[in-house]
């Protein structure tokens, strides 16, 4: 419990909120159907690595920049962290990504907006198959992560930012074709919270369960 004392621990829970924020913001926000020019799935994928990359090198320092509860419960596991610190991530973590969303969700025109990238399953894809891709993206993910910033290597590691953004990278490169990539479930949970407020509102049409229910391939890849 000493930590919650510690302005560093308030930081970098601090820290976390701000860089999901931003995050989710940039990466929902390069998914938008402008019209004049549709986003292309490589446009997408850059987008979401070099958010990643680029708040890692910003934020790295002040709370480790996980950005993801999925990374937060991994470094749990590999006793990285302590379960009060985690505990605080996960929960920054998905409150920064649903004010991002939010944002977002205001500033965007309502033609252009659409569901906000919320997550559904596409290309006839089942359950299995989605859950089964994820699990194999978001284990490369961890892979790249521990291994970039492990403390115990002699050679020469480079930028552990650029490794874990090409690795966001490369995860939706492939990962958006069978579920959107989410690789993320505060990505996820944001764009399906604000929509359905959204669509609470009077006058406004209720979203489906089905497309509210799943969050694994967002809309923005069916084709």
């Amino acid at each position: 419990m000493w930590e919650l004392r510690s302005i560093a621990f308030s930081r970098a829970v601090l820290a976390e909120f701000l860089a999901t924020l931003l995050f989710v913001f940039f990466g929902l926000g390069s998914a938008l159907q402008w019209a004049s020019s549709p986003p292309s799935v490589l446009q997408i994928a850059v987008a979401f690595g070099l958010g990643i990359g680029t708040l890692v090198q910003a934020l790295g320092h002040v709370s480790g920049a996980h950005i993801n509860p999925a990374v937060t419960v991994a470094c749990l596991v590999g006793c990285h962290v302590s379960f009060l610190r985690a505990a605080f991530y996960v929960a920054a973590q998905l409150l920064g990504a649903v004010a991002g969303a939010a944002i977002l969700h205001e500033i965007t025109p309502v033609e252009i907006r659409g569901d906000l990238a919320v997550n559904a399953l596409h290309n006839n894809a089942t359950a299995g198959q989605a859950v089964t891709v994820e699990l194999f993206l978001t284990m490369q993910l961890v892979l790249c992560i521990f291994a970039s910033t492990d403390e115990r290597r002699s050679d020469n590691l480079g930028s552990p930012a650029l490794s874990i953004g090409f690795s966001v990278t490369l995860g939706h490169l492939l990962g958006i074709y069978f579920t959107g990539c989410s690789m993320n479930p505060a990505r996820s949970l944001a764009p399906a919270v604000v929509t359905v407020k959204a669509n609470e509102s009077p006058g406004a049409p209720r979203s489906s369960q089905k497309e509210l229910g799943l969050l694994l391939a967002p809309s923005w890849s069916r084709r």
